[in-house]
């Protein structure tokens, strides 16, 4: 398949801008408008208009979610190592599967795998972010997906009803909108419409248990001497205080976990056409 200069060109531009205006509104951190622009650049110049709104529905979808109740979220702000300003591994962490689809696309198009291997992995990423910023936000009592232990809210590996309804709302409206434009791909896509649309869904689900999965057993978890609270800032916690490792693997932090859950996703969608 070859490459459209022109698409390619348009692409990066539309990227820039929007890596811009996310910067603008805090969005993105200046590291992460410029891996945004650039991974924009793979995603809208490759793959073209059907890729772009599927990867806009998930940017525009979690970053309205990370906004909301921002003020009620302070409170979790000590446990998550990152805020809501999408830095440079957030936004590869999150988007980076994806792009690698649409570089597998170039080289082999026809079927359709690669294709909804791409929406699996925005998918993923879409319920993760959902279930984390609503999650919070329930009334249940988080649970630890390995032990069903209550734990605190906002914690690693923990679930509640809310959280999975979210990532599942989360993961459904990417493939929706995945759906919405796949029929001018001009790819023969395997299986029904609304099977297509449930596939990419569930896929997304599965890669956000993954991910509470892995936030439960290897991700790096600190405790902060001073506040005696978990939390995954490193090395120091929000109050200036130097943090120690709990448990998981030191190198395995939330942007690993991220990639890891997207991952899942994109394999849990483009796998199964296989079987």
């Amino acid at each position: 398949m070859g490459i459209n200069t022109t698409q390619l060109l348009i692409g990066f531009l539309t990227a820039v801008l929007i890596a811009l205006a996310a910067w603008r509104v805090r969005s993105l951190s200046v590291s992460g408008a410029w891996a945004a622009a650039g991974l924009g650049t793979v995603i809208f110049g490759l793959g073209g208009w059907q890729w772009a709104v599927v990867l806009l529905g998930f940017f525009i979808s979690s970053s309205g979610m990370s906004r909301l109740a921002k003020k009620r979220k302070v409170v979790f702000a000590e446990k998550f190592s990152k805020g809501s300003q999408r830095d440079a591994g957030q936004v590869l962490a999150n988007g980076g599967v994806a792009g690698l689809c649409v570089l597998l696309h170039l080289l082999a198009p026809q079927g359709g795998w690669a294709w909804l291997a791409f929406a699996g992995s925005l998918a993923a990423a879409n319920a993760d972010t959902w279930a984390t910023e609503l999650g919070v936000l329930g009334r249940s009592t988080p649970r630890l997906i390995t032990s069903g232990r209550p734990v605190e809210k906002g914690e690693s590996g923990g679930v509640t009803w809310e959280g999975t309804l979210a990532a599942f709302s989360g993961a459904l409206l990417i493939a929706l909108l995945a759906a919405a434009v796949e029929g001018s791909l001009g790819s023969a896509l395997p299986f029904g419409f609304v099977l297509r649309i449930g596939l990419i869904a569930l896929a997304g689900l599965l890669g956000s248990l993954l991910d509470s999965l892995l936030g439960a057993t290897v991700q790096a978890i600190y405790t902060c001497p001073s506040c005696n609270k978990e939390t995954e800032h490193h090395p120091q916690h929000t109050c200036g205080t130097a943090t120690t490792l709990k448990r998981g693997l030191p190198w395995m932090d939330n942007d690993w976990v991220n990639m890891l859950c997207t991952l899942c996703g994109a394999l849990a969608a483009g796998v199964i056409i296989f079987f």
